[in-house]
């Protein structure tokens, strides 16, 4: 058995013994192949730098910026415990909205017409009445409980303390935004949960799983791959949102930022420190959010690269692309570690 090292085109022999046959020719041979050209692309691109740099050039030659300013106070101590006031306001109201949200999901789908109808009732009130208004409610409470107190139900009170004293300001910021946020955390978690294969909860029914290991080690490590990207953008949506306790007077982010231009009218460049610090912590909740998913999502499918990752193989195959074709293996690798 042996191997030929031509070149040309063999010609097929023809039936019968008669003389080879030449094959057809191509009929695209002789037709030059030329690259699309997209000229309103490149046109657009164009205007589209043309525009982020006349932005950039503003903001950088604009004296009315006043970045001078902007970087006296980005760091001040000021500033930066009204930051760990805010991410307390959003640590707290999102465990504890998650917490009663998952409770409230549950109810909604529960058999009883009882709990679904308490649960649905919840959502619409809490959904429907704007998160400053029930901010002002909780911070006027009492003015229509003076007490709060626990007894016997329609009877005697067996201890009671005062509603002021037992809800301050903190505490009503945290009771409004923890209430405001379960609403919209237990429509993300239901919604989760209905995305889980009902077959998978009749398979483990016939093994004699319990209900309540069923919804911790089955539906909910499923249903977190449906609930993560939702409850992602809701967590910074409370972060964002928790601007609105300045109504109560609570020395967070934006009340801070305020109480300052209030004093030396540097408006614009203080308002770029809020700015600053929310587009900060929001790209520091949103890389956190992009590794859950990754962790989440390996049973699926193979996770996407890190951006770390990236930067790796874009650095071994710039080394590759700079070593040479000398330094290759016969397996197509490069000399040297692996």
């Amino acid at each position: 058995m042996g191997f030929t090292t031509d070149s040309a085109p063999r010609r097929a022999p023809a039936a019968g013994g008669g003389p080879e046959v030449p094959p057809p020719a191509d009929p695209l041979a002789g037709l030059t192949v030329v690259p699309a050209r997209h000229p309103w692309r490149w046109a657009a691109v164009l205007a589209v730098l043309v525009v982020c740099a006349q932005f950039a050039h503003g903001l950088l030659t604009n004296p009315v910026w006043e970045w001078d300013v902007f970087l006296s106070y980005v760091l001040s101590e000021t500033i930066v415990e009204a930051v760990g006031v805010t991410l307390q306001l959003v640590a707290f109201a999102t465990v504890l909205g998650f917490l009663l949200g998952t409770v409230l999901a549950f109810m909604r789908l529960s058999r009883s017409p009882v709990l679904r109808t308490v649960a649905w009732t919840y959502v619409w009130i809490f959904r429907s009445i704007p998160m400053i208004v029930q901010l002002v409610f909780w911070f006027n409470l009492g003015a229509l409980y003076r007490e709060l107190g626990v007894g016997v139900p329609f009877g005697p009170v067996v201890w009671s303390v005062d509603s002021n004293s037992l809800i301050g300001t903190m505490g009503a910021a945290l009771i409004g935004l923890s209430l405001h946020q379960a609403a919209y955390a237990a429509e993300i978690v239901r919604g989760g949960i209905l995305a889980v294969d009902g077959g998978q909860l009749e398979a483990a029914a016939a093994l004699g799983i319990p209900r309540a290991r069923q919804a911790r080690r089955i539906v909910l490590p499923q249903a977190m791959r449906a609930i993560l990207p939702t409850a992602g953008n809701e967590i910074v949506g409370l972060l964002k949102g928790t601007s609105v306790v300045y109504v109560m007077a609570i020395g967070e982010l934006f009340y801070q930022v305020q109480v300052v231009y209030g004093r030396n009218g540097r408006v614009i460049p203080l308002l770029m420190v809020a700015t600053a610090w929310y587009v900060f912590l929001t790209s520091v909740l949103s890389v956190g959010q992009y590794y859950l998913e990754r962790r989440f999502a390996r049973a699926d499918r193979e996770p996407p690269p890190t951006p770390l990752q990236r930067a790796r193989r874009l650095a071994r195959n710039l080394r590759a692309a700079g070593a040479g074709p000398d330094t290759r293996t016969p397996h197509g690798r490069t000399g040297g570690s692996r």
